[in-house]
């Protein structure tokens, strides 16, 4: 049972398939902070100084009762929040993601992409006499005895 569980394993299907697991994660990892400290920022200093991470609405406060100057503010008061900001954040996580993942396989199938074989010289011809199929080197046909013109 060992040695077959090892032979699954190590077949490369499942080894690719971790180690994209793994570059995945990191790579989400990069886009995360990618978006919540880079993208974002400036985004929301254009808006007039909004703090994407910072935008909730409060479903019932906690023991020192709101209003709640950040998001953090209200989870330490033990307030139930909606925290659409942070989902504004993964929305675009996600996008960013996802193009990225488009263009990459774009690429991929770019660089798989044969280019079109020609259509292979024809190696038969028909008979002008009685329409059987006949090598096309043939200066006679096997079928009707004629003599065919040189082609």
């Amino acid at each position: 049972m060992f040695k077959e569980f090892k032979e699954f394993a190590m077949r490369g299907n499942v080894v690719d398939m971790a180690v994209g697991i793994v570059i995945g994660a990191a790579f989400g990892t990069i886009v995360k902070s990618f978006v919540a400290d880079v993208l974002m920022p400036p985004i929301g200093m254009l808006m007039g100084g909004v703090d994407f991470s910072n935008l909730f609405a409060v479903l019932k406060a906690g023991a020192p009762a709101g209003p709640y100057a950040a998001l953090a503010d209200a989870q330490a008061a033990g307030a139930v929040t909606i925290n659409y900001g942070v989902f504004i954040n993964a929305i675009i996580s996600f996008l960013i993601v996802a193009f990225v993942m488009f263009l990459l396989i774009r690429a991929i199938n770019q660089l798989q992409k044969e280019e079109e074989a020609p259509p292979a010289e024809p190696t038969t011809k028909e008979c002008a006499y009685c329409l059987s199929t006949i090598p096309i080197k043939a200066t006679r046909c096997p079928h009707c005895t004629s003599e065919l013109p040189a082609s």
